[in-house]
């Protein structure tokens, strides 16, 4: 397998799928000097459409493909599988058709819910997945496609995901402050918060050894990986965790916080007890560490202080309507 690496005298074209997401944005920032940037959106090219997949980059004609699209609306999807599977699975199989023809690296991310929460360990890239969930499952048939494909592409499995962009529980957890005096937040589903900032910036990293040679040809990183924030914590405590940094941005009206059991707020799709995962193998790979999750939190708090970022509402949040 050829490394798909251009000469050094040439910058890399990047194509980034779900530039308008959380990670998407993200990515732009931290891959900004890398190279001409392509970035498109839903507005742009419709990952349901297979020929608009194909048509946008055989247009872009990339080097490097960074996938931060996705279906994300997990109680949602269990209504709307076939459109989750066509922009989870069906459109991450396209975007590695084409990056094999064009000999490009792909980077597509995944997630946490392809496990059932069964096991009391963290999740290796070795356990088996059994998704709960039409989203998990999607996401799932998306990472098995590109790995029968092959060719020069990374994946990684990522947990809740939130930054200072975009749809996520931290903006949630700061309208609902705004509204309410009380909240309970589901305590029995333990998981790494992680940022789109912390995914960038290791997402350049990585790449950026990768087509400088770092870490030997594509057979010997080409694959699987973890990569979350280390450490871990519940729905629960990670609102609590906000709302003890969120004094200047809520002027001092913090909510009172109450533990609840999963059972307590039932959904119409199931999560995963503990979606911890190991990132023993991104660590040992590439020296690669992200910071802990409470780190994490207290960068993306500098960023809403300086200006940056605007809140927005998810489709689901782990948190019981009043």
């Amino acid at each position: 397998m050829s490394s798909g690496i251009p000469p050094t005298s040439e910058k890399p074209r990047i194509l980034i799928v779900g530039a308008a997401g959380q990670v998407g944005r993200e990515l732009q920032r931290t891959f900004a000097d890398c190279g001409p940037i392509v970035a498109v959106d839903r507005e742009s090219v419709d990952l349901a459409v297979p020929d608009q997949i194909r048509d946008l980059v055989r247009s872009a004609n990339p080097q490097i493909i960074l996938n931060a699209a996705a279906y994300t609306a997990v109680d949602r999807a269990e209504s709307e599988p076939d459109l989750a599977m066509a922009i989870n699975a069906h459109a991450p199989r396209i975007l590695a058709e084409e990056a094999l023809r064009l000999n490009a690296l792909l980077v597509h991310y995944s997630t946490d819910y392809v496990f059932d929460g069964s096991k009391p360990e963290p999740w290796t890239e070795d356990d088996a997945p059994n998704p709960l969930s039409v989203y998990g499952a999607t996401k799932l048939a998306g990472e098995q496609a590109i790995q029968n494909i092959g060719g020069n592409y990374l994946i990684f499995r990522t947990s809740w995901v939130y930054g200072p962009h975009g749809n996520n529980f931290l903006f949630t957890m700061l309208r609902l402050a705004r509204e309410r005096a009380k909240l309970s937040i589901v305590d029995d589903q333990f998981g790494s918060p992680t940022t789109s900032i912390e995914l960038a910036d290791a997402t350049r990293a990585i790449v950026s050894g990768a087509l400088a040679g770092q870490f030997g040809g594509p057979q010997q990183w080409a694959g699987l990986y973890h990569m979350t924030c280390s450490q871990s914590t519940t729905w629960c405590g990670l609102a609590q965790a906000i709302f003890a940094r969120a004094g200047k941005l809520l002027e001092g009206k913090l909510p009172v916080v109450t533990p609840i059991a999963t059972a307590d707020y039932p959904t119409p799709a199931k999560r995963p007890r503990n979606s911890v995962l190991s990132n023993a193998r991104l660590n040992d790979r590439f020296a690669v560490r992200l910071a802990p999750w409470q780190a994490a939190l207290d960068a993306v708090f500098q960023a809403l202080e300086h200006g940056s970022g605007q809140a927005a509402v998810p489709a689901q949040s782990p948190v019981p309507p009043q």
